[in-house]
């Protein structure tokens, strides 16, 4: 967490522009059959792993993986760096009611914070306007709290005429600090269950979205695992 925290201070101090992404067992399993999802994420700059069945995974393969590094708290790291910074927000996504009260929210959390501007997620029709108000508003940091793959998609096609020096994807999180939707304790974000929680919560829509992803990803795990060893017995 501190070492990306440190390279997006780093990279915004110099101009220089970061598009950042965070992947999860969902998102891993859609880039298989997305292309437009899978050159998203791999043109960004910084790539988290927010999950800790991928954190798991990944180790399970005999990968370096030091932490887990969760969007939400991410966020509000890089909002308590941008009001003492000074750098100026921008926060799309979510309804008009949840992302002013997000903005609410954060402001009294940290008075110093300058709020470029605000906007709904519901602008499919013209995102062209959306880009353009972005860009005039001079903010230096960019939060897009739109479902996958649209925020991804939408980042990456207009990365260049946002105007702003970083630019993240943070799904739900505007729903969790507007107070809409709550996050899963600590115990249980500690075990991996955050998306039983999510579950929980929202069971109608959710339940067939874990229920199909955590399985393929499952598939996935053990397909690459028996090529391994395979592979090491060859």
């Amino acid at each position: 967490m501190d070492e990306t925290l440190s390279l997006i201070d780093e990279r915004v101090l110099r101009g220089q522009f970061t598009q950042h992404v965070v992947v999860n067992v969902a998102k891993i399993v859609n880039m298989r059959s997305d292309t437009q999802l899978a050159d998203s994420v791999r043109d960004c700059d910084i790539i988290n792993i927010d999950g800790m069945g991928v954190v798991w995974a990944g180790r399970l393969l005999g990968r370096d993986i030091p932490e887990r590094v969760a969007g939400v708290d991410l966020f509000e790291k890089l909002i308590a760096l941008a009001a003492t910074r000074g750098f100026p927000v921008y926060f799309l996504g979510g309804t008009d009611d949840v992302v002013k009260r997000t903005a609410a929210v954060l402001v009294t959390r940290h008075p110093e914070l300058k709020i470029a501007g605000t906007h709904h997620g519901y602008f499919w029709s013209d995102e062209k306007s959306v880009v353009d108000q972005i860009r005039t508003c001079g903010a230096k940091l960019l939060f897009v709290a739109i479902s996958s793959p649209k925020k991804e998609i939408f980042i990456n096609r207009w990365q260049r005429e946002l105007g702003v020096d970083f630019v993240m994807g943070v799904g739900g999180t505007f729903d969790v600090m507007a107070g809409v939707v709550q996050r899963a304790p600590k115990w249980m974000q500690n075990w991996g269950m955050e998306w039983l929680f999510r579950v929980i919560q929202e069971p109608r829509r959710m339940w067939r979205r874990y229920l199909v992803t955590n399985g393929k990803f499952a598939l996935m795990l053990i397909k690459e695992r028996l090529s391994m060893k395979s592979a090491s017995s060859s």
